[in-house]
């Protein structure tokens, strides 16, 4: 329980404050700054990250880790063919999912080539197949543009149904012979918007190697995405890949959480395969791409520490300006101090009074600092987007608002110890009798 004597001091500080408002709001000033620095800057740097993360999410593999079966190994530079390797089942992929956790995920793949052909058609056309699983919509960020997405159930059945690239519905639409006949070698097709007939596609029926397939969905992809694929479930695309080079054994696709997360997911996928088959190594290639992992690791953490460096210099600055303002105090209010140590206030109450003094600049300066850097970011994120067109956003976590409190008021008390001392230690006599 606080003692009376210690109310008194606390009494007496913050009355001091209230009876010289303009040098308490000057005081403030800098704090004011130094916390709308902190708050703005870590706010506009964890919308940064955010985008720069959905964008290697989007365009990168950094969080991918692909685990493969090794069906050739190298001898004195001949390809031999490798013995007892793995095929991986909708079952390995469960299995899988369950031991890297809910934060990530897994897909099954595998990938081969095919002939398609529409009721129409007379002429093949010629697709990329690949038999996924469901998982893969969300692990290579997906969307769909007409219709829909194969459902978990329909994967696991393996029913048949396949959803088409934007290329590949383009594609099966245009008049086979004259395309041929134009560029008999022409291996992508040429850029172009989702065509009225490529759109009528779904719902009807598509024959890949005779096979015949409900288109249900035809898929968003950028300007840019010119590949042919078909996506079915693994179950479906079995009999409808031609049967050749280019085709892959089953492969299992795993996505961390986090670019961060991919070493430790890395790990929990060999500790799992150990389990699984034992010796894996020579029959199971399990890659990822380290290097660069560590690298954007290194880069998210420089960018960290020079907002963390830049923020901390305008909080220095804030807190210079608390200890000149009670430095000046001290100065001036010598013989009150003379006087309150006179009748009876101890070395502590001094203490406490002034550290109370630069806690309430220090913590008022931080709650308007919040909100000059709230509105800060925001309007700063607006132009960004105006000037960019990057879905860049300010990102506000209570963490950010709890840490710009807490580094003001710290270096509130960091700065305000020494006026204090300098208050506390005073004679009596000398400070009474101080003009």
């Amino acid at each position: 329980m606080l003692s009376p004597v210690f109310l008194a001091s606390l009494r007496v500080g913050v009355d001091t404050l209230r009876a010289n408002p303009l040098r308490t709001i000057l005081s403030t000033l800098g704090v004011i700054m130094g916390a709308g620095a902190l708050v703005s800057v870590l706010s506009l740097g964890d919308g940064v990250e955010h985008y720069a993360r959905r964008q290697i999410e989007r365009t990168t593999d950094l969080q991918t880790i692909s685990v493969a079966p090794q069906r050739f190994h190298d001898v004195d530079g001949i390809q031999v063919e490798n013995s007892n390797v793995p095929t991986f089942t909708v079952a390995e992929a469960d299995s899988l999912q369950h031991a890297v956790g809910t934060g990530s995920d897994v897909a099954l793949y595998t990938f081969g080539a095919t002939l398609a052909r529409g009721r129409a058609d007379t002429l093949p056309r010629g697709l990329q197949l690949a038999g996924v699983t469901d998982a893969i919509w969300k692990i290579r960020g997906l969307t769909i543009d007409k219709g829909r997405l194969f459902t978990e159930a329909e994967s696991r059945s393996g029913a048949p149904v396949v959803v088409l690239s934007r290329a590949a519905a383009n594609w099966l639409v245009r008049p086979a012979a004259a395309s041929r006949e134009a560029n008999p070698r022409r291996i992508l097709p040429p850029v172009g918007p989702l065509t009225p007939a490529a759109a009528a596609l779904v719902g009807d029926t598509v024959f890949f190697q005779g096979k015949p397939r409900v288109v249900i969905g035809i898929l968003a992809a950028d300007e840019d995405d010119r590949l042919r694929l078909a996506y079915m479930p693994v179950g479906a695309a079995e009999g409808a890949r031609v049967a050749g080079f280019g085709d892959r054994a089953p492969t299992m696709i795993v996505k961390a959480a986090k670019v961060e997360d991919a070493t430790m997911t890395r790990m929990r996928v060999e500790e799992w395969l150990t389990r699984r088959f034992g010796a894996w190594q020579g029959r199971v290639d399990v890659s990822t791409n380290r290097a660069r992992v560590e690298q954007v690791e290194q880069g998210m953490l420089v960018f960290k520490l020079l907002m963390g460096a830049i923020t901390g210099v305008s909080l220095l600055v804030g807190g210079i300006g608390i200890m000149n303002v009670l430095l000046a105090s001290v100065v001036e209010r010598t013989r009150e101090i003379g006087i309150r140590k006179a009748t009876g206030a101890q070395q502590r109450h001094i203490l406490v009074q002034f550290l109370c003094e630069s806690v309430a600049i220090s913590a008022a300066g931080s709650f308007l600092g919040v909100a000059l850097g709230l509105a800060t970011s925001f309007g700063v994120s607006a132009v960004m987007r105006a000037q960019t067109n990057a879905p860049i956003y300010a990102w506000v976590s209570p963490s950010t608002i709890l840490v710009a409190v807490l580094a003001s008021v710290a270096v509130g008390l960091a700065f305000g110890i020494y006026p204090a001392l300098q208050a506390a230690r005073m004679a009596p006599i000398d400070a009474i009798h101080r003009e």
